[in-house]
């Protein structure tokens, strides 16, 4: 699989825990940056991620700044994105199987290394569950994206 990666200046330590580790798995990594501490914008991380998910250039995304929080906003401005905001298993495995997310964000000053590869483990891992019932709530989140509110 092809994971495109990016972080801030509050997550790029995080970011390269995990890039060695996702390259061990076997998995191409387009990194985009940032590689320093010097304070730069996270939407300037977050775009370029979500573009190569978008254009089909990368499968998955992966965004790590202080709290994931910001990363998450921005990534999900993107249409075609469904950024989960995850700092737990479970909700790496439910966010893949419920929601078939593309794009995952953390924050580097929320989790640490080890729980954060194990939580990318299994969001990398876990497939879409599928079915009518969660195909029809993506439609209709994707519907709000390009046309405003779906009312039932």
């Amino acid at each position: 699989m092809k994971i495109a990666i990016g972080a801030d200046h509050a997550g790029y330590r995080l970011k390269d825990e995990i890039v060695p580790f996702l390259k061990s798995l076997g998995h191409e990594i387009e990194d985009v940056g940032c590689n320093c501490e010097q304070s730069v914008d996270y939407p300037d991380y977050a775009l370029p991620v979500c573009d190569l998910v978008t254009q089909g250039k990368a499968d998955r995304g992966i965004l790590i700044c202080g709290t994931g929080i910001g990363m998450s906003i921005a990534a999900n401005k993107v249409q075609g994105i469904r950024c989960a905001l995850v700092h737990d298993m479970f909700s790496a495995q439910a966010t893949r199987e419920h929601n078939d997310t593309n794009v995952l964000a953390m924050g580097e000053r929320v989790i640490g290394p080890g729980l954060a590869q194990e939580i990318v483990r299994i969001w990398i891992d876990t497939p879409f569950s599928g079915g009518e019932r969660h195909i029809g709530r993506i439609n209709k989140v994707m519907r709000i994206e390009s046309a405003g509110p779906v009312h039932p």
